[in-house]
């Protein structure tokens, strides 16, 4: 995964699988003009031709994250490849199309509705009478059962990481043949679709031995298009090729060959011809297209001009006027360099990159479990101090990808369940986010200084203080108490400053010039790194200076006007100053998310609250922060659930006390929830008509909204890069995988862009 949002891996089995874009969501009987449902804010990008265009054979060698540990979608340690084999090689009853919306999957189901309901609810599949195991077995009711049984939770023996549905049902026969199967639900289910997909033989689910280790490393059993043939730990690959036994359309590849690559190798791996389809960032999306606009002739590679040429020219130049060796050398190198560039932007040329964007979105988590963020006043004015659409606008804009917000947390646009509820907690308002601040007792703080001895760490021990981010360069968590002993707070300037100070004249200079009584734009006394970035960011008049014991706002008289910029001062309560610890990832593909962080600081900074970013690896970011609690904010991302009913539920659930006295957060990192809220999930699951349970889940993400546990930003970004001549793959938003359909034109057949094809299958 990119981490341009970095989302939680693999904690449900709900929410790996809908991370790879294997959703579903509830069909409504039709979209009318007023349905804020909307639609898709970006279509699928894959480079859509006829099969008749596509050539028999070849091999896709497309670039995943990891080898998955486990090809049981179902077990804790399942990823996003094990998604992707799942869904090349096993029946799902349902996929999704273009506008994000379920549809019946042909090749296994004729039929799937409700056919009773009182006083059970029946659903009754009807299977396509083709669909069969590649061992020759028809896919039926045992197959359905050993499913249920082994997803259940009432065995504990099985190594499940959900049984969500599953528990609500009653049993499972046959219908009036072997071709149909008859679920009863013990109570009523509205998710009842998320349920099979996808669907195991019952030799994987018949036995907890069996469901534990058989599927781990092989599938001897499939049913799709597709069969694994193998899986290398040694060489990161697994390799899938042609099911015998498929009974739908041909696959037109002969062999896929899912590669391990990390993402910032992947760039080098299109370039040397190791890969030929792979997720990117948005930096090295700009290198292969204009890698491609060269090819086209509007840059030379090589020749007058180029890189290579230039460096060859500067090579001879300084062998002809006699320039050492060692300067000759250089300039070799430089040369030897320049040409492979040349090289990897001709090889690059060959590639496109197709954008769409995910079914996921970003947002800014903010931890309600302790501290300032435990008042929901304070958290309503962080969201209030956020401009989302220009956080939209700053990642999407530039790719030329629709740069809107995402109004809900349950869904996306296009989606049932979407509809714009931000206005539950309302637009950015700085004048708000201050009021409700000073509501909550956060008023600008004047001068403050470090409590000594009252040290905590802001991020866990693995932290690192990121560099320009605001934060003090000495080892403190931003503590502060206000106006204490202004000799400390002296020393401490004349410190930082190498200058000294006599009484409460300080000599200050700006560009060399002396200045008696001025405004340095640092709040009276002791300032943090912090306080000084945040004025850096300020709008309007920077403050007064004053004598300590009278900071405005804090301590001054009653009906006494504020001094201009007080309203953008830092925040202080109870001798603390209010800084928000702010944590992040380090590892690489990290800069979108980072720059996103840097532009909440300083709206944030705008309204007096300050923050302490914080760096950590990416191992630890999620277990050892978000799960665990250990920070105030962070940006990471979710799926848009199919079913919020039942995949959302944990995410937004009101934490409960464990049996052992902990606290039982289930998915909720942000620790923020309530009754209401709980209670609207609990309606919606069992209602199954379908506009009733949109309308009480946009219920529920209005009041989500209102609690400003966690606030949306945007869309994330999906940029792929592809080998021209392949078709029926690439960004494929919200729409399921066709894995038949994928291929390589023929040899002078023209593709979507109405370009010839000038290779064949690879």
């Amino acid at each position: 995964m990119s981490h341009d949002g970095v989302r939680p891996r693999a904690v449900l089995r709900s929410i790996t699988f809908l991370t790879a874009g294997a959703l579903a969501v509830t069909a409504l009987a039709g979209c009318s003009s007023e349905d804020p449902s909307g639609k898709p804010l970006a279509g699928a990008d894959v480079a859509p031709a006829e099969r008749s265009k596509i050539a028999d054979g070849g091999t896709l060698r497309w670039a995943v994250d990891t080898v998955p540990d486990t090809l049981n979608t179902f077990q804790s340690d399942a990823d996003a490849t094990t998604v992707r084999v799942a869904q090349a090689v096993l029946p799902s009853m349902f996929r999704m199309d273009a506008s994000g919306r379920p549809e019946r999957n042909p090749d296994y189901l004729e039929s799937a509705k409700v056919v009773e309901t009182e006083p059970k609810q029946v659903v009754l599949y009807k299977l396509n009478q083709q669909a069969v195991w590649s061992d020759g077995r028809e896919i039926g009711a045992a197959d359905f059962a050993a499913q249920w049984r082994a997803l259940s939770g009432k065995d504990t023996a099985y190594w499940t990481a959900r049984n969500a549905g599953y528990d609500r049902i009653e049993k499972i026969e046959r219908g009036k043949g072997n071709l149909e199967v008859k679920v009863t639900f013990s109570r009523a289910y509205a998710d009842w679709r998320s349920l099979f997909t996808p669907l195991y033989p019952k030799e994987v689910m018949g036995s907890p031995d069996s469901f534990n280790d058989s599927a781990r490393k092989k599938l001897k059993v499939t049913a799709g298009p597709f069969e694994v043939k193998k899986v290398d730990g040694k060489k990161d690959e697994v390799t899938l090729t042609r099911n015998a036994r498929w009974w739908g359309d041909p696959a037109r590849l002969e062999k896929i060959v899912l590669r391990a690559v990390p993402r910032d190798e992947r760039v080098s791996a299109l370039a040397s011809g190791d890969i030929d389809l792979a997720e990117i960032d948005p930096s090295a999306a700009r290198r292969i297209t204009l890698s491609a606009t060269a090819r086209d002739g509007a840059t030379p590679l090589m020749g007058p001009g180029s890189a290579a040429s230039s460096a060859e020219a500067l090579h001879s130049w300084a062998v002809a006027n006699g320039s050492d060796e060692k300067a000759a050398e250089e300039e070799t190198t430089a040369r030897e360099k320049a040409a492979a560039r040349a090289r990897e932007q001709k090889a690059l040329g060959a590639f496109e990159v197709r954008k769409s964007l995910e079914p996921a979105y970003t947002q800014l988590a903010l931890n309600g479990a302790e501290g300032p963020l435990a008042d929901e006043r304070v958290r309503r004015a962080v969201a209030r101090a956020l401009d989302r659409e220009a956080l939209a606008e700053a990642v999407l804009k530039p790719l030329g990808l629709p740069a809107e917000p995402v109004g809900s947390h349950l869904a996306l646009a296009g989606q049932a369940a979407y509809a714009d509820n931000s206005g539950a907690l309302g637009d950015q308002d700085a004048k708000e986010a201050r009021a409700l601040l000073a509501d909550a007792g956060w008023v600008p703080g004047g001068p403050v200084e470090k409590k000594k001895g009252d040290k905590e760490k802001a991020a866990g021990s693995e932290g690192k203080k990121a560099e320009g981010s605001g934060e003090d360069t000495e080892d403190d968590d931003g503590t502060y108490i206000v106006g204490e002993d202004e000799k400390k707070d002296e020393k401490k300037d004349k410190k930082e400053d190498g200058k000294k100070e006599d009484g409460e004249e300080k000599d200050q200079k700006k560009d060399g010039e002396k200045k008696d009584g001025g405004d340095d734009g640092k709040a009276p006394g002791r300032t943090s790194a912090g306080d000084r970035d945040d004025h850096l960011a300020q709008d309007g008049p920077q403050h007064q200076q004053v004598k300590q014991g009278t900071a405005p706002g804090a301590y001054a008289p009653k009906g006494t006007a504020a001094p201009a910029g007080a309203e953008t001062a830092p925040l202080a309560k109870n001798g603390k100053a209010l800084t928000l610890r702010f944590v992040l990832p380090s590892g690489p593909g990290s800069d979108v998310l980072r720059t996103v962080a840097d532009r909440i600081t300083k709206m944030l900074s705008r309204v007096g609250i300050r923050t302490d970013v914080t760096k950590v690896e990416d191992d630890s970011f999620f277990k050892d922060h978000i799960a665990s609690g250990q920070y105030d904010l962070a940006l990471y991302s979710w799926p848009a659930t199919a079913y919020p009913a039942t995949d959302a539920r944990p995410v937004y659930a009101k934490p409960v006390p464990a049996a052992d006295g902990s606290l039982n957060v289930e998915q909720n990192y942000t620790r923020v929830g309530t009754d209401q809220v709980d209670q609207l999930f609990d309606q919606a699951i069992t209602t199954l008509d379908d506009g009733e349970r949109s309308a009480l889940i946009r219920k529920a993400d209005s009041r989500i909204w209102a609690a400003a546990g966690s606030i949306p930003l945007y869309q994330r970004p999906q940029l792929t890069a592809a080998r021209k001549n392949l078709v029926n793959a690439g960004s494929f938003g919200f729409r399921s995988p066709v894995y038949e359909d994928m291929g390589f034109l023929k040899k002078g057949a023209k593709g979507p862009a109405g370009e010839r094809a000038t290779a064949g299958a690879k």
